[in-house]
């Protein structure tokens, strides 16, 4: 089997592209020693889904595991609504809508194409305020759909040794910042 881009990289290496090689280097470590309260938070949030106890619907598909063998992706959903078409991706608190979560949502519609399922409609939900987002479709949406196509290039040629934009907003913010040399 070729190997795949995870898709929960997809938002990390818009973040920062070094912060995948750093969660790679801790992940089996104990998350509480580098995960951040916004992490530990949102993975609590998540608690049901990942147990597929949010709901008993056998309609509704929870964390299920999917790839795309077209666009060399695999992961798992949040949850798949088979009857209406409607995928989920769970947020604990929408703020914004990074592209990062429109592009982790195109790489589950893909998948879920790919294996057969009819995705109708796809949204973000923010779990804190129960508040949804709709988000239009890759074929409704060509500029995203395109720039997901150019993420997953970059991932794939991604240097780590190569020159690298610093963003101090994102950097203070990282739960990597004191063991990466770029780092402000």
């Amino acid at each position: 089997m070729e190997p795949y881009i995870p898709i929960s990289f997809l938002n990390d290496f818009i973040f920062c592209p070094r912060s995948i090689y750093f969660h790679q280097l801790y992940g089996r470590s104990d998350e509480s020693l580098y995960h951040s309260t916004d992490q530990s938070e949102g993975k609590a949030a998540h608690a049901t889904v990942d147990a597929k106890t949010y709901t008993t619907a056998k309609k509704v598909l929870q964390t299920i595991e999917i790839y795309s063998q077209t666009y060399g992706l695999g992961g798992k959903i949040d949850t798949f609504d088979t009857a209406t078409g409607v995928l989920t991706e769970r947020k604990k608190k929408i703020k914004v809508i990074y592209d990062g979560y429109i592009y982790q949502l195109y790489a589950q519609y893909h998948c879920l194409v790919e294996s057969g399922y009819e995705v109708h409609a796809m949204r973000l939900y923010s779990m804190d305020d129960n508040k949804v987002y709709p988000i239009a479709l890759p074929s409704q949406d060509k500029a995203h759909q395109s720039a997901f196509e150019s993420l997953l290039q970059q991932i794939r040629i991604f240097d780590m040794s190569a020159p690298f934009a610093v963003n101090p907003n994102k950097c203070f913010r990282c739960i990597y910042r004191y063991l990466c040399d770029v780092a402000i």
